[in-house]
């Protein structure tokens, strides 16, 4: 199978196609045909070599995935072969035409929902979950700003804060950005590159600011985050590129809370329960994956520099079966 291989950490550059030999499934194992592949900004992380957990090498990146059982090992009783899924977390590595799995990995894809789409739905989807509900404990009624909402987790988070019962900001950085995030469903689109962006966030809240934050770039926005928050409300800092210097009294004076999070950080149990609502909200149509572009396996480099550039509106996903 063709497959995208990292021998050495580094620039996108480090990233080759390469043939490998197929998976064969173990016990508790599932083999998937990999129809499309989700990028992600930890991919990039990770391949750097800048990120706390290191892979060993040579591995092939990817978290997300979407596709078609193939094979199924001995023991698994949930996943059948000719089933459509997608993939949360790979024993191999979903950039390549095949991946290998945990049963526990692998979840129903809705007919309804693309190969492309479903390649859009862990990380971001996962992610947004636990911010908003594991983490921020989130609750109908309450005002939730989503900084960086045209983005994959920016728009999953939109999407599950409006199915469940929140006023909705979300702030962008292009017209495009701004129709997109309304579209998704946001109360309220907000130019975060506007000067008078704090003004007009409270505003829309009666003076109060945002109940819950979810923080995608702490190191710009954090400072500003811990000014706007309503009192007694909570920060989840999802997404950071470096340090910032905050000032603690501006969270004492209002009983504020700072959650940082990771996805890698969630437990079995936590896991279940978001792909329980995940695939709920697949089917039900209020979870709609938004995929920005397809490109193809060998562009895996081109990809990891665009999943970094500012202005993100969806997901890039690879196509390990089409043009290489």
């Amino acid at each position: 199978m063709k497959a995208i291989q990292v021998c050495v950490f580094g620039a996108p550059d480090v990233m080759r196609l390469a043939e490998l030999a197929d998976p064969e499934p173990a016990a508790g194992q599932v083999l998937v045909r990999v129809e499309a592949a989700g990028v992600n900004p930890v991919d990039t992380y990770i391949r750097s070599g800048a990120y706390a957990r290191k892979p060993p090498l040579p591995y092939t990146p990817g978290m997300d995935g979407a596709g078609v059982v193939e094979r199924v090992g001995p023991g698994v009783t949930r996943r059948r072969a000719g089933e459509r899924v997608y993939i949360a977390g790979s024993l191999s590595g979903t950039y390549a035409q095949r991946a290998l799995c945990l049963e526990s990995q692998v979840h129903p894809l809705p007919d309804l929902v693309s190969f492309a789409q479903g390649a859009a739905v862990f990380v971001p989807y996962a992610t947004a979950y636990r911010a908003l509900h594991h983490c921020a404990r989130a609750v109908p009624g309450e005002a939730v700003l989503v900084h960086g909402a045209s983005g994959g987790v920016g728009l999953a988070a939109v999407q599950l804060a409006r199915a469940a019962g929140l006023t909705v900001l979300g702030t962008a950085g292009t017209d495009e950005g701004l129709a997109l995030v309304t579209r998704e469903g946001a109360h309220h689109a907000l130019d975060h590159r506007s000067p008078d962006f704090p003004e007009r966030l409270l505003e829309r809240t009666a003076g109060r600011g945002p109940d819950v934050i979810l923080e995608m770039l702490a190191n710009v926005n954090l400072a500003r985050d811990l000014e706007l928050i309503a009192p007694r409300g909570r920060i989840v800092v999802i997404g950071s590129r470096g340090p910032i210097q905050i000032d603690p009294r501006a969270a004492m004076s209002k009983d504020a809370t700072l959650i940082g999070m990771s996805l890698l950080n969630a437990t079995a149990e936590e896991l279940a329960s978001v792909h329980s609502a995940l695939v709920a909200g697949l089917e039900n149509g209020t979870l709609r994956p938004i995929v920005r572009a397809e490109l193809a396996l060998a562009a895996a480099p081109a990809a990891h520099e665009l999943v970094l550039q500012p202005g993100a509106r969806g997901k890039i996903v690879l196509t390990p079966w089409g043009e290489s």
